[in-house]
């Protein structure tokens, strides 16, 4: 039976210095959960290629992507990133835009696939911000429209923090609605404007969460029309998350997947997910959470695909 298809990117590694704040680990070992669930074949695992100059292009501007890859970053630069340059941070960052390229095709061929990382929406068209390169969600949107595969999108961003990079690269660009649900007084502390932003306050919980999603969800589908959704299924809205200032529940947020996935397959529209950010106390708390919403989307999607 066809299965959700899954693109990975932790074999890239990115060196980070002891006791840096991000995560990394988190990726292998969600890929390892994932194996570990029976729930997956090995042939539902697949490596990205890397995403071209050619493809960031269409989403960042040609200078500043030159001089990511050369390691001409500033030192102010690099801090505001949060990561420290280095060739594999280059080749991990194309990579996990590639993912969500190679994501977005797939889901378009079979109503869903997900990148086990990506969901860098801080990144804007001529800088990085927040531990994020190169925007992977407004990559992919710009390649597929650039090739023809789709007239509109909508970025539905349920990360913790505000979508802003997502948000300026496709200020001006009618074909992508973005849509994003945080916490107001959360990074970025400037935000930009989305097409539609739900801020809420510190502390919220699953009840109202869950209320604006569902209204915010209509009026996205309502209002963009999308051939396809792109979806950032941030594990940071948790109620233990060390950069968060939410208050969701485990059942909340496993709550939220299933009704954004259910709102793009009662609507027929393909979605392709990237996990975003994570960065609970415990971190198997944070892989729990990307491993339950990667199984809401098996659950959901799998029977479509027979």
């Amino acid at each position: 039976m066809p299965r959700v298809k899954l693109f990975y990117t932790d074999t890239f590694v990115l060196p980070l210095p002891p006791g840096h704040r991000f995560p990394m680990e988190k990726y292998a070992r969600l890929r390892e959960r994932l194996r570990a669930s029976g729930q997956f074949a090995d042939a539902d695992f697949r490596s990205p290629m890397a995403a071209s100059t050619e493809q960031l292009c269409h989403a960042h501007v040609a200078e500043y992507v030159a001089r990511v890859c050369r390691g001409d970053l500033s030192a102010a630069e690099i801090r505001r990133i949060g990561f420290p340059w280095s060739e594999g941070m280059v080749e991990r960052s194309r990579r996990s835009a590639g993912a969500t390229i190679a994501a977005c095709r797939i889901a378009l061929q079979e109503t869903c696939a997900i990148n086990l990382a990506g969901g860098t929406h801080h990144a804007h068209a001529d800088h990085g911000e927040g531990f994020c390169v190169f925007n992977d969600a407004a990559v992919a949107a710009r390649v597929l429209r650039a090739e023809g595969c789709v007239q509109r999108l909508a970025v539905v961003d349920c990360d913790v923090h505000q979508g802003n990079g997502t948000a300026s690269i496709c200020a001006e660009d009618a074909s992508v609605f973005t849509f994003s649900i945080h916490a107001q007084k959360n990074f970025p502390f400037a935000k930009a404007i989305s097409d539609l932003d739900v801020g809420l306050p510190d502390g919220t919980g699953d009840t109202v969460y869950l209320q604006q999603l569902a209204w915010a969800l209509d009026q996205v589908f309502a209002r963009a029309r999308p051939d396809l959704v792109i979806y950032l299924a941030g594990a940071d809205p948790y109620c233990d998350d060390r950069l968060g200032r939410l208050a969701l529940t485990f059942d909340g947020l496993a709550a939220r997947d299933e009704m954004v996935f259910a709102a793009c397959r009662d609507r027929r529209v393909p979605v392709a997910v990237a996990m975003a950010g994570g960065y609970a106390h415990v971190i198997d708390d944070t892989v729990s959470i990307h491993c339950r919403t990667v199984l809401a989307a098996r659950r959901i999607f799998d029977p479509l695909l027979g």
